[in-house]
């Protein structure tokens, strides 16, 4: 076993032949959980800022001479920042320690795997490569989780801890959160998917933390709601309650208020008619989907206007009109905008001046705080980017402030609202510790692992129920020195609810977690498998046969149809398919639709069906469409005559059978039976692009350059355009390569080295 000794010169720090002089402080209950950790696998339950990365750091130390460390992290710019920390304090080659992110092409990646030492990416590259059998994690002895509580479901996190327990010699996972939830059945699902035997906690009240914590300070600052914004919500509220009074008419709700009835209790209404509608058509039932779909909107808007304000309530309010005058826009906005009550809504919207007094609160927050300390950094938490839109533009509005804002979403765009894409995130962060910045307007993507330890104080815009998301937001200030926490609260609205509801929940979480460090790993495991059961229905049962290929396109990696079939031993390659979503032969490529897919592209334009369902056609002999799930007919903006009329188009006109399943693991099965019809009983070639274009030249040109891996059409006909025959493009150097739009550094000398190499068997 590997000890940490202080250094000769200076107790205050860790020394290890692998590490750097200096760089990491000792703190007793770092090394006591990492030696904990190293004994066998576990989960660390740790404030914000107290050092986690570091633990992982001592575990690494103690492993890395047994094998390679695989580090995980749900994003790209917390990978980065965790590949950064480890090459500026371990004395290793930086060569060894590999970051992986999508620009690294598939083939490169395997390389560069079996010579590090260290590899740090995200999850669904690593996912992605064991479902391809690029890599194995048969060498891996130490597999590192953070932000472990997203280990639930169906995320990589599961299916990797899977595959580790599976294939490594010397397995040990290290699970790493600051809030894993309150809910108990939820922190043993982690546990259990990760395979961790212990839980260990901390907390900044812990005797051997509290040294190395600085104090919170925390203050709500509650704020009145004008009589403006208060008669808004009540006709709001007017229009709700008939909507309310039409449900109990029908007969599916008993409550008198609307106020009684939660998102979530709504949510599961809709769940329970929409499988009613699977066993009778009734009018009823359509016509409460539809008034349940009114309802979301209306509660929605009335949470706006509460704890947000005009500014935000405009923004839905537009787009509920945008998306009523599109001529597939959803039957319930367009229901909406023919209600008198509901046009004067928003009439009253349109010519209100003002806005929520959250505002002028937080404009004030932010003026005291820079000007007692102009070095401070301060962060703004808001659920709405509409919110954060509308700070920053009042921000931006004042003359001769010291107030230096910027706006961090997202990389989701839409219409009206660009998000920022991973490096533009990675630029303001950046900005933001060097003081270029001094205000950060921030949505949920600022909550988790940014590394910003110089914030001085974080305002929530308004409160929320998770403990998980408060948490992270609390986390991040007094991380170096005294901080602050200011909450916003609107009196007598939701606001007061959710600020009580997610204290209690944290103290839920710190209770439920000191219970677990009692519990050894077969109670954590034997609770957990009593909870979900023994039905092994949906498991696919299929007979053990010579190994299956099988083409699938790389998006389906988010179903757990490659799940099962990797487990079946299908021999899968990962490929952006231009047509179809699995290739099974040189004949066969299937179309896999979930039922809310194939609803979705009957009314989504952007989304269409029959050109897909054609191209299927154009490129192979025997096309096949799998429709996914339940709920076909139930759907409230569809009718199901439109869905039997596409059905029959599909059928009768394109030639193309049609196939329903139950779910995941039968699609898998339905796959796997056709994919052994095709090449065991007839053995066939298995072909990712289908029949050989004979439709024009043009179109043999596009499909010889696009055969290449990762050159999707956008590329091809790029290129094609540039240098107007292929043999002059597979002459081009690297440095005219690049000059063509999508063709990126990696992407040319992957072009190059194709056309350059020679062939060898």
């Amino acid at each position: 076993m590997i000890t940490f000794n202080c250094m000769r010169n200076n107790p205050r720090f860790i020394s290890h032949p692998l590490l750097k002089e200096g760089t990491i402080e000792r703190r007793n209950y770092q090394i006591a959980i990492a030696e904990a950790a190293k004994k066998e696998s576990l989960m660390v339950v740790l404030p914000t800022g107290l050092g986690k990365t570091t633990i992982a750091l001592l575990v690494i130390l103690d492993r890395l001479p047994r094998g390679k460390i695989l580090f995980l992290a749900p994003t790209r710019p917390l990978v980065e920042q965790h590949s950064a920390f480890l090459k500026s304090v371990l004395k290793l080659d930086p060569v060894l320690i590999q970051t992986f992110t999508g620009t690294v092409l598939p083939d490169k990646r395997q390389k560069l795997w079996q010579e590090a030492r260290i590899v740090v990416c995200t999850p669904q590259i690593i996912e992605n490569d064991l479902l391809s059998h690029r890599i194995n994690l048969r060498d891996v002895a130490l597999l590192i989780f953070d932000e472990c509580h997203r280990a639930v479901g169906n995320y990589s996190y599961v299916y990797i801890a899977e595959k580790y327990a599976e294939q490594a010699k010397q397995p040990l996972v290290l699970g790493m959160t600051a809030s894993p939830g309150s809910e108990k059945e939820k922190i043993m699902e982690i546990c259990n998917s990760l395979g961790v035997k212990r839980v260990e906690s901390r907390t900044e009240y812990d005797p051997d933390v509290a040294p190395y914590v600085y104090r919170k300070d925390f203050e709500w600052r509650a704020v009145e709601v004008p009589a403006e914004l208060k008669e808004l919500k009540k006709m709001l509220e007017g229009v709700l309650e008939e909507r309310m009074a039409e449900l109990r008419h029908l007969g599916f709700i008993r409550r008198k208020r609307s106020r009684e009835i939660t998102k979530t209790e709504i949510l599961e209404l809709r769940r329970m008619i929409e499988a009613q509608l699977q066993n009778q058509k009734h009018a009823d039932l359509y016509k409460a989907l539809s008034l349940l779909a009114e309802v979301l909107k209306l509660k929605h808007a009335i949470e706006l206007v509460e704890t947000e304000g005009v500014f935000a309530l405009r923004r839905y309010l537009d787009r509920l009109r945008n998306e009523a005058l599109s001529k597939n826009g959803s039957k319930a906005s367009k229901r909406l905008l023919k209600d008198g009550k509901f046009l004067d809504v928003m009439r009253a919207v349109s010519s209100y001046k003002g806005e929520h007094p959250k505002l002028s609160a937080l404009i004030q927050i932010l003026k005291e705080e820079i000007q007692a300390r102009p070095n401070q950094r301060i962060i703004v938490f808001t659920n709405y980017r509409d919110t954060a839109e509308m700070i920053l533009n009042s921000l931006s509005s004042i003359d001769n402030t010291p107030i230096k804002a910027v706006k961090f979403v997202g990389q989701a765009s839409k219409a009206d609202d660009r998000g920022l894409k991973q490096k533009e995130q990675v630029e303001i962060v950046n900005k933001f510790k060097e003081g270029f910045y001094n205000v950060l307007i921030a949505t949920s993507v600022a909550e988790e692992g940014l590394d910003i330890p110089a914030t001085d104080v974080v305002i929530f815009y308004e409160p929320i129920p998770s403990a998980i998301r408060s948490i992270q937001r609390k986390g991040r200030t007094a991380r170096k020195k005294v901080g602050k926490i200011i909450v916003l609260i609107a009196k007598g609205t939701r606001d007061e609810a959710y600020y009580w509801l997610s204290r209690s929940k944290e103290r839920e979480m710190r209770r439920r977690i000191n219970e677990l460090q009692t519990m050894e790993l077969d109670e954590i495991s034997s609770e957990t498998n009593n909870n979900k059961g023994t039905d092994n229905s949906t498991q696919p049962t299929l007979t053990e046969i010579p190994k299956l290929k099988i083409f699938a396109d790389t998006r389906e990696t988010r179903s757990g149809v490659i799940r099962f079939l990797e487990k079946a031993g299908v021999c899968l390659k990962l490929k952006n398919l231009e047509v179809g979503d699995y290739v099974v032969s040189d004949r066969v490529c299937i179309e896999r639709k979930t039922t809310s897919d194939f609803l979705e592209s009957l009314v989504n334009r952007r989304r269409n069906l029959l050109e897909q369902i054609k191209r299927l056609k154009d490129e192979y002999e025997k096309p096949l469409l799998i429709i996914e799930g339940d709920s076909l007919y139930g759907n409230r903006d569809v009718h199901p005559n439109v869905v039997r009329a596409v059905m029959a188009t599909i059928a009768i006109d394109y030639s193309v059978p049609i196939l329903q399943t139950r779910d995941e693991a039968d699609t898998a099965s339905l796959i796997y039976m056709i994919a052994k019809r095709e090449q065991i009983s007839t053995p066939r070639e298995v072909n990712p692009h289908g029949k050989k274009p004979t439709a024009s030249l043009k179109a043999q040109q596009e499909y010889f350059i696009s055969s290449l891996s990762n050159i999707g059409i956008v590329t091809t006909r790029n290129l094609l355009r540039r240098f107007k025959t292929i043999e002059r493009l597979v002459s081009a150097t690297k440095e005219e390569l690049m000059e063509v739009d999508h063709v990126g550094e990696k992407t040319a000398e992957h072009i190059r080295e194709v056309v350059s190499t020679e062939y060898g068997d």
